[in-house]
């Protein structure tokens, strides 16, 4: 059977249309799987292995998650390279972007002599002009450096216990850094001795009870450098008062030991108050000084004085002279080669005190317990007679010193720095005299330091030079003593209450504003805290209303009220780290409320000493301290706080009741009396 020309032409075209096809299919494979390849492979040298590339005929899909948006970009502009841009289909996504980590608020407090610097990242809610001003308060004056930066962002969980703590712990270190951050102190500080460093110990352990179970960590690192000591002085007397120390120098505890034992055995007693310090000339110290004692006492009295290596050996005017030779004689045989020993047995010293008088000339300066200073006797010539009067009112004052002095040009050529070490010397004293001779000077007076007598022998070994005879009578008065003379805590709230029992606080209707008459009263109070400024303890301004009005506003406006005290006192510069203000409303009542008098009377502000266990209570805390109680005073008395009969909480006779209260007036709000 023959086709037809029609059949064979219709399956010619089939059969070329299926061809075509087949061809045209073949190739869009082998170019869609040429794309995807070529795009794939050049995704993944490029870093972009997080891409999915498929095809689907010429469009080309590209999925997956863009760490970034840059990412995603320069995935979709490297593919738009191998093939045209048309043909891509975009499905990638971009990882969701992280929160904005909260930045870490930390202080840094650097304090020492010259002044206080803040560092750090602080929230914008802290009051930077207030803290200053506290600063300020406990640092006396000194300079604060406030290079702080503020962040509006949230303050974190256990930030401000942190910096209460801080700065409790700022005003008992003169020398510190402290490391604030949310939870965390770290304390490092450096005292002058080994007493100061526990004492500041104690401190921050106390500081640490008082304030109970805080939510913060605490670290603390004091270190006791020993003081340099130059020059190196020890000065042993066997005199009417019996033999005794009137300085004493040591590099170990040891050598301690051995200059004691020395001391007791030529007939002292008690314990020698001997300074643990560096810049011993040698480590024969101990055993020069053993010997040296041990010669004094076999001579029988005198003085006997190390400045570094230089010894000096004053023997009594009755020591007869041939002890006198065998003693010195032996003792600068057996000192170690460094030493240099310069013996004296002086001739009878008259000490006249006039100036006017037969003896060895003498020039006599006398400062009263006024700090009245006057120059007497005589000096060398006009030249040094105007420097000792500079010297002395720089020493005492211009306004104090009054010269009386007459010349004598045969005076010897070390007169003047006698004279001016005798003025030097007595600096250190808040009265006395010194009696300057060319052979001797005698040094007597009060002071507040018990330090004083051992400083003023240093004084005079370095500036006198080796070979010289004094003598020193210093008695040291606890009235002179700064540190002693400190109020006790009763004390300084005694102060407060005598104050409001003069004049109260007011405060504008129904707010927390300070009116004019209280403004004084706070200036007043302020002044008397700034006299208690270091006096260790803890306050609390407590806060009362009648019971007009409801309940709860009555509580928030003597919390209210409270703080505004607290905060006017920080504001003069008062130290309010140990201050707490509380707010009671209108429990407690002292008065019946059902009188406009009784309200008014009820309407107050209270000051009062805290007990530990007070001081942990109202720090938001357990109250498992450890102690039951804190000492108001350093004889142990408590501050503790009581009910009387009408229910007013009261201070017993240690600190006394401080009431304030407001004014009478009456509220244009529904014609309530003012809280």
């Amino acid at each position: 059977m023959r086709l037809g020309p029609k059949i064979i032409t219709i399956v010619a075209i089939l059969l070329a249309a299926l061809g075509s096809w087949l061809t045209a299919s073949l190739a869009a494979a082998i170019i869609e799987e040429r794309s995807g390849n070529a795009v794939n492979i050049a995704l993944i040298e490029a870093g972009h292995e997080w891409t999915d590339v498929y095809t689907d005929g010429l469009q080309v899909h590209i999925g997956g998650m863009a760490p970034t948006e840059a990412r995603r970009f320069n995935a979709l502009h490297i593919a738009g390279k191998i093939v045209d841009a048309t043909r891509i289909v975009d499905g990638t996504t971009v990882q969701p972007s992280k929160p904005i980590a909260p930045p870490r608020y930390s202080i840094e407090i650097l304090r020492n002599d010259e002044g206080v610097t803040l560092i750090g990242l602080v929230p914008d809610t802290l009051d930077r002009a207030l803290l200053v001003n506290e600063i300020m308060a406990l640092a006396q004056g000194a300079e604060v450096t406030d290079l702080l930066q503020n962040a509006h962002y949230p303050a974190p969980p256990g930030w401000e216990p942190a910096v209460h703590h801080g700065m409790n712990a700022l005003a008992r270190l003169p020398r510190s850094k402290i490391s604030i951050s949310s939870g965390k102190v770290d304390i490092t500080a450096i005292a002058a001795s080994r007493e100061e460093k526990a004492q500041m110990e104690q401190g921050l352990e106390g500081l640490l009870r008082r304030r109970g179970n805080l939510p913060i960590e605490v670290s603390y690192r004091i270190s006791a450098p020993r003081p340099v000591i130059t020059p190196f002085t020890l000065r042993f007397l066997i005199d009417g008062k019996g033999p005794h120390f009137d300085a004493c120098s040591v590099d170990t505890t040891r050598d301690r030991e051995r200059i004691q034992a020395a001391a007791e055995a030529a007939g002292m007693k008690g314990t020698a108050d001997c300074t643990l310090g560096l810049g011993v000339p040698t480590t024969e110290w101990a055993n020069a000084v053993t010997m040296g004692i041990d010669a004094l006492a076999e001579i029988g009295g005198g003085s006997l004085t190390f400045s570094d290596a230089d010894v000096t050996l004053v023997a009594q005017e009755a020591t007869p002279q041939a002890v006198f030779d065998r003693v010195v004689g032996e003792l600068e045989s057996n000192l170690p080669e460094v030493f240099s020993l310069h013996s004296i047995k002086p001739e009878p010293v008259v000490v006249d005190g006039s100036g006017e008088g037969d003896g060895p000339p003498e020039f006599i300066v006398t400062r009263s317990p006024e700090g009245q200073v006057q120059l007497r006797g005589r000096l060398n010539n006009d030249m040094v007679r105007d420097m000792v009067e500079s010297y002395a009112k720089a020493r005492f004052g211009v306004g104090s010193v009054y010269t009386a002095a007459r010349l004598d040009e045969d005076l010897p050529k070390e007169w003047p720095v006698r004279v001016l070490a005798g003025l030097q010397a007595l600096s250190e004293l808040e009265s006395g005299s010194a009696v300057v001779q060319e052979e001797f000077i005698a040094l007597r007076g009060k002071s507040g330091n018990t330090e004083a007598q051992a400083e003023i022998a240093r004084l005079l070994a370095e500036k006198l030079g080796k070979g010289q005879n004094y003598s020193l009578d210093i008695e040291y008065d606890v009235k002179l003593d700064p540190v002693a003379a400190l109020p006790k805590p009763s004390e300084c709230i005694a102060d407060v209450n005598a104050l409001l029992a003069e004049t109260k606080i007011t405060f504008e209707p129904s707010s927390a504003d300070i009116s004019g008459g209280g403004i004084e009263v706070v200036n007043g109070i302020a002044e008397v805290l700034k006299a208690c400024r270091e006096v260790e303890m803890e306050i609390e301004i407590a806060g009362y209303t009648d019971s007009q009005g409801r309940e709860q506003m009555n509580l928030d406006l003597s919390q209210d009220r409270a703080e505004a005290v607290v905060e006017a006192l920080a504001a003069r510069r008062v130290l309010t780290s140990s201050i707490v203000a509380q707010g009671y409303g209108e429990a407690d009542p002292i008065a019946e409320n059902d009188t406009a008098e009784g309200r008014e009377a009820n309407r107050r502000i209270e000051f009062r000493l805290l007990t530990v266990e007070e001081a942990a209570m109202e720090n938001g805390l357990s109250g498992d301290a450890t102690d039951t109680g804190a000492e108001a005073d350093g004889e142990g008395a408590t501050a503790e706080t009581g009910t009387g009969e009408d229910g007013a909480s009261e201070l017993d006779a240690t600190s006394g009741a401080a009431e304030d209260q407001t004014t009478n007036e009456e509220s244009a709000q529904g014609g309530e009396e003012s809280q």
